[in-house]
């Protein structure tokens, strides 16, 4: 086992190396913070001595030395537009994105197990029918879509719900109503597909001819073997809402990680990106790691 962790990590750390060579090159594309830093009347002599405190007039490969011994000392410099520690900027964002993506994957993994055994269990019958079409509809719809259509109806039109904030929990049921859908009709589709499978094993058949009750058939027996494919897609939305809750959490208004991301990229404030992108993509991965190693629990063959 210890092997197997240490390959999945080493693995996950060649990503993350690679992610920062891709970001911090790619951030400084966007233009020179400078111009939106200072006014457009300030002397060229302001403007130089703002790119020296900040290490802009350095060579852009001497720059990258500089920000990976940074990183290594856990050191992600500080925000241009906040003149604080980018991680203090970064954490309190992180941390309600978590919050969201963590309600929002703990309803929908309740939900979705729950539909789409049930709908296995007849296939063809009337609940199969509507939850089949309700959960290809969800992982159909587009997020921003459904997010300006809830606002128009919910906000708007009925005025029952704010479109924006965290103060209350009304405040959280448009956010995690908007980002339910997706991933409740894709693990639907892979649960109801799994357990199809799993009720038509042999161990099942045994179990319905010893005549165990049709609850403990399905959440039972059957369940705990068709679950390997349901944590895959589990963890993946797990992942997607952390690193793709950009457009929900900027069309509410929500202060998670993803609005801040875009109000950074258009600040140019690069120390607040490379922070971004690199507490969200640890998330991810450590993620990553806990599903492989839930798979080599559930199956010792994955070990191997």
């Amino acid at each position: 086992m210890s092997s197997f962790i240490r390959k999945r990590a080493f693995a996950s750390l060649i990503s993350l190396i690679g992610l920062v060579v891709i970001v911090f090159f790619l951030s400084r594309l966007t233009g020179d913070p400078t111009d939106l830093f200072l006014p457009i009347e300030a002397p060229e002599e302001m403007r130089q001595q703002f790119r020296e405190l900040n290490g802009l007039n350095d060579p852009l490969l001497v720059q990258f030395w500089n920000y990976l011994g940074d990183i290594v000392r856990l050191d992600f410099g500080v925000s241009l537009r906040r003149a604080q520690p980018a991680i203090d900027v970064v954490l309190p964002a992180f941390l309600w994105t978590l919050q969201l993506a963590a309600i929002t994957m703990a309803l929908v993994t309740g939900a979705a197990i729950v539909v789409g055994s049930l709908a296995a269990f007849r296939v063809g019958g009337i609940f199969d029918r509507i939850a089949s079409l309700t959960s290809l509809i969800g992982a159909s719809a587009p997020d921003f879509w459904v997010a300006i259509v809830a606002i128009v109806v919910f906000a708007v039109g009925l005025g029952w719900l704010p479109t924006s904030g965290t103060g209350t929990v009304w405040h959280w049921i448009l956010p995690v109503g908007v980002l339910f859908i997706r991933p409740f009709g894709l693990i639907v589709q892979v649960v109801r597909g799994s357990m199809i499978s799993a009720l038509s094993s042999g161990y099942v058949k045994t179990a319905r001819a010893k005549g165990v009750k049709s609850r403990a058939i399905i959440f039972v027996h059957a369940l705990r073997n068709a679950m390997l494919p349901v944590i895959t897609v589990i963890g993946d939305q797990a992942a997607a809402l952390l690193n793709g809750a950009v457009i929900v959490e900027t069309i509410f208004g929500f202060p998670g990680v993803g609005k801040l991301m875009i109000d950074s990229v258009l600040q140019r404030d690069f120390n607040v990106v490379l922070a971004t992108i690199m507490i969200t993509a640890l998330a991810i991965f450590i993620m990553n790691l806990l599903i492989d190693l839930t798979y080599a629990l559930l199956d010792p063959r994955i070990r191997y």
